[in-house]
């Protein structure tokens, strides 16, 4: 009797402890499959709110880029129909009451050799200035010569420039989605990381060569005080959190250059646009680009697509912020590299908006021969020829070509 009791009580406890198994297995699966859960929503939610925010402001700025120009161009036609009116209602010299048919009248009516001229010049004054007004309108993706369009410039020497220096950077800390990145403690994003990263190491050589030497005569000449704070500010680290935290301190920078601008409006400033001025900026931006090319085309099907896409989207925030950055040059300084030097910024700033615009669903490594595609080796063409055309921008300055 003592063994079959001792049976039915081991028989139980196997029977408990396979039950207890069975349920620590369900639990266990259980916390897995919410973790992952959690994961995956905290993953989806940070790059899907990112991509509706890009696309939503992509959107919007193509909108209000179309509205403002047709709203421009109805009012300057209605202002030019309105002065054509009354230049020749002044010529014909017709009763009030015979307004509404002015250009009828006008057609039959004889003139005297007098006005003929006026009148002609001041039509063809009003075509030449509605081209010269209109045509940097055109939207960026149409398939024209991007220095076809005349240079236009508006404000004191050097607004334009630090207006195209403070742009990248201020996007990234004040208007993307969860600001600035490479110092969160919780990183649910890489990408976009590395871009930012690649904004800043630009921002920070321009920062250099504005304050060494766009601003100053000589190296005798004394540095501005805001861009002397501002060069210093965007080079602490990227990843510090607090005391001081980056996002601030990049933050200050941006002020004290919107300070800088201030002063140039006033003449309180200068900003120097000559050739050995400019000069250092172009072999900084080259050293960059030069950079970013090699490890670009270094060991290309060999390492993982993990450090792959990180030399890619770094690469593409240097093409970003260097390209708004060349477009202002060419703006302000137009007359000191003249046509030809134009050109061949254009041509740089057409091949970094090419980089810019290389947005692949996932950043793949294939062989350079293979099926898949080498992304790194696609967006190194464009940076080697916008090195190109800056090397022999700075060449022709110099005059070692």
């Amino acid at each position: 009797m003592e063994e079959a009791k001792n049976a039915d009580n081991v028989g139980d406890a196997v029977k408990k402890k396979s039950f207890l198994k069975k349920i620590l297995l369900t639990k266990w699966f259980v916390i897995t499959v919410l973790i992952l859960g959690v994961s995956g929503y905290a993953a989806w939610w940070g790059w899907g709110m990112n991509w509706w925010t890009d696309f939503s402001a992509k959107i919007g700025g193509q909108t209000h880029g179309t509205q403002v120009a047709q709203k421009i161009d109805a009012d300057h036609d209605t202002d030019s129909t309105a002065k054509d009116t009354t230049h020749g209602t002044q010529t014909t010299h017709q009763p009030a009451l015979q307004k509404q048919d002015s250009h009828v009248t006008a057609q039959h009516t004889p003139e005297p050799q007098n006005h003929t001229t006026p009148q002609t010049t001041f039509n063809k004054t009003a075509d030449e200035h509605k081209t010269v007004t209109h045509a940097p309108l055109k939207p960026a993706a149409e398939n024209v010569t991007a220095h076809a369009a005349p240079v236009v410039r508006t404000g004191p020497h050097g607004v334009a420039f630090v207006d195209a220096c403070i742009r990248p950077l201020d996007y990234e800390l004040n208007h993307r989605f969860w600001g600035w990145r490479p110092n969160d403690i919780i990183r649910f994003t890489d990408n976009i990381n590395k871009l930012q990263l690649g904004i800043l190491e630009v921002t920070r050589r321009t920062a250099v060569a504005l304050a060494e030497n766009l601003s100053r005569t000589g190296s005798t000449d004394a540095y501005i005080p805001s861009l002397e704070y501002a060069m210093n500010s965007f080079m602490i680290k990227s990843t510090e959190y607090m005391f001081p935290s980056a996002e601030n301190k990049y933050q200050e920078g941006l002020d004290e250059w919107r300070n800088y601008q201030k002063m140039l409006e006033k003449g309180e400033a200068n900003f120097y646009r000559r050739i050995d001025n400019l000069v250092p900026l172009l072999k900084a931006y080259e050293s960059i680009l030069g950079s970013c090319d090699e490890n670009l085309v270094k060991e290309l099907g060999k390492i993982s697509t993990f450090k792959a896409d990180d030399v890619f989207y770094y690469t593409k925030g240097v093409a970003t912020a260097m390209a708004t950055i060349l477009e202002a040059v060419a703006v302000d300084f137009h007359d000191t590299i003249s046509d030809q030097g134009t050109d061949l910024i254009h041509h740089a700033v057409e091949a970094l908006h090419h980089a810019s615009h290389l947005d692949p669903w996932i950043v793949l490594e294939g062989s350079p021969d293979g099926v898949l595609a080498n992304h790194r080796a696609n967006l190194a063409a464009s940076i080697s020829h916008a090195r190109f055309y800056l090397d022999v921008l700075s060449r022709s300055l110099t005059g070692n070509l």
